[in-house]
């Protein structure tokens, strides 16, 4: 069963800053491109969430999952919806600040 995905608004800014980021390095036709492999991959999760790494540790019911080596989508999910909570690029300390008081949206 397809589960429906939804981006939180943390994880729409997180695509937002991205695509602005790609923007200023290597211009809008790149940015664009990136950013809708990034949204085609969390699609991709409705039909089989259980890809990527429990991350119980940081907060129950949390996966994270990688994109092209460069991206980390934290999400979690139940029996009809998956909910893309952050979109870290570049290496950034995902789980230090997902650990941040407040700073895993539900």
């Amino acid at each position: 069963m397809k589960r429906r995905v939804v981006l939180r608004p943390a994880a729409v800014r997180d695509l937002d800053r991205l695509y602005d980021f790609i923007v200023r390095e290597a211009g809008p036709a790149t940015a664009s491109g990136y950013v809708g492999r990034i949204r085609a991959h969390c699609e991709g999760l409705g039909d089989f969430p259980e890809r990527g790494i429990a991350r119980d540790d940081i907060r129950p019911g949390l996966r994270v999952t990688g994109f092209e080596r460069r991206v980390a989508i934290a999400f979690t999910f139940d029996a009809e919806v998956v909910r893309i909570g952050r979109i870290f690029y570049g290496g950034r300390d995902y789980e230090a600040l997902l650990r941040a008081p407040g700073r895993i949206p539900s």
